[in-house]
């Protein structure tokens, strides 16, 4: 979500006739979080769900407030808000109840004060219609990109640190919550015994605050399992770039970034055809049952085994990737603001902010 603020905002300010026109409100602890954006305004008091709730709404009193983060501020009626998708409801065993309940209640409230609510995705739009009882009217679908990995250097240095061969291993990339499926691709491993050679490397960690203690899966103990944690921008670059592929068994996404950079970088991507990853990687990835191992196993084998097939994925997503933009995302959400595409579209303050928080 803050990769998607942090982009939508710097298209809305680096390539738009109209981009001047929007603030950038952040908290203190946003100062080191790369947001080298123009018309930032820094509010130092409070911070978190307070700074949010609280400081938020009042720094921005007579304009409209963009907020993209699956949030907002509760009691601010000249809002509009992204959401991104309706995982507390869909797939509620995946998050603790704490967090369950309390993103329950901002979507119960927000839906109602937001003049228009944006989305990632027809997917994700069509779950917000269902659990709010939204028109379909009031939710507009802006897309992600993918090219900010354009200004991203690759950093091969990963590949000394992890121990691996360029063209050797798989990569697996999401936090470690039960909707990213590992454990099934763990358990497909026992059916790959001809391809010892290669590693599975799994970029991500566990957020207990979000998860819950007891989401944090055990990390499997295996020669062909390498657990790389958080990783650098630079440092996923260079391992989508030299990756065998990309395995994305998920369960649950309201877009699926990943798949997206992965195919950028020119990697061929195996993912699930859950949700809403079949609109956003169209045929430009290999499908696999998200819920069975076997077919998982045997996705990957087919994969690893056919360097032709392999090259024309990795072709093919190089393309398909190619569609997806900041700057056009940007054009959207300009369109949706000044009421070019949508009635219900608000008419805007003279100067709008975009609000952003941090360690979401």
């Amino acid at each position: 979500m803050q990769r998607v603020a942090y982009e939508l905002t710097r298209a809305l300010q680096a390539g738009n006739p109209r981009g001047d026109e929007f603030e950038v409100v952040v908290p203190q602890n946003a100062a080191n979080s790369g947001l080298a954006l123009k018309r930032k305004r820094m509010c130092a008091w409070l911070k978190g769900n307070l700074w949010e709730q609280i400081t938020l709404p009042l720094a921005t009193n007579n304009q409209t407030l963009i907020s993209l983060c699956n949030t907002g501020p509760l009691f601010k009626s000249n809002q509009i808000v992204m959401l991104h998708d309706m995982a507390v409801y869909d797939v509620p065993y995946a998050f603790s109840q704490k967090f369950r309940l309390w993103y329950k209640l901002k979507f119960s409230i927000l839906h109602r004060q937001a003049k228009v609510i944006l989305t990632v995705s027809a997917f994700s739009k069509e779950r917000i219609c269902h659990h709010l009882g939204i028109d379909e009217a009031r939710v507009a679908v802006i897309p992600n990109g993918a090219d900010h990995l354009d200004r991203v250097d690759s950093d091969p240095g990963i590949f000394s640190r992890l121990r691996l061969a360029k063209g050797s291993y798989c990569v697996i990339v999401g936090s470690l919550d039960p909707r990213k499926n590992l454990q099934r691709v763990l358990d497909a491993l026992p059916q790959l015994g001809h391809l010892l050679d290669m590693k599975f490397v799994v970029v991500g960690g566990a957020n207990p605050r979000i998860f819950g203690s007891g989401h944090a899966m055990e990390q499997q103990q295996s020669d062909q399992v390498v657990w790389a944690g958080f990783v650098t921008d630079g440092e996923l670059k260079a391992l989508y770039g030299d990756a065998a592929c990309l395995v994305f068994p998920s369960l649950y996404e309201g877009f699926g970034l990943p798949p997206l950079e992965a195919m950028y970088c020119g990697c061929p991507v195996i993912v699930s055809s859950e949700a809403s990853l079949t609109e956003v990687c169209g045929d430009a990835a290999m499908y696999c049952d998200a819920k069975s191992v076997d077919d998982i196993a045997a996705k990957i084998s087919l994969m690893m085994s056919d360097n032709e097939l392999r090259q024309r994925y990795r072709e093919i997503g190089l393309r398909h990737a190619q569609q997806f933009r900041w700057d056009r995302a940007a054009s959207k959400l300009l369109r949706v603001l000044y009421g070019e595409a949508y009635a219900t579209a608000p008419q805007l303050s003279e100067r709008p902010a975009v609000g952003q928080t941090v360690d979401r």
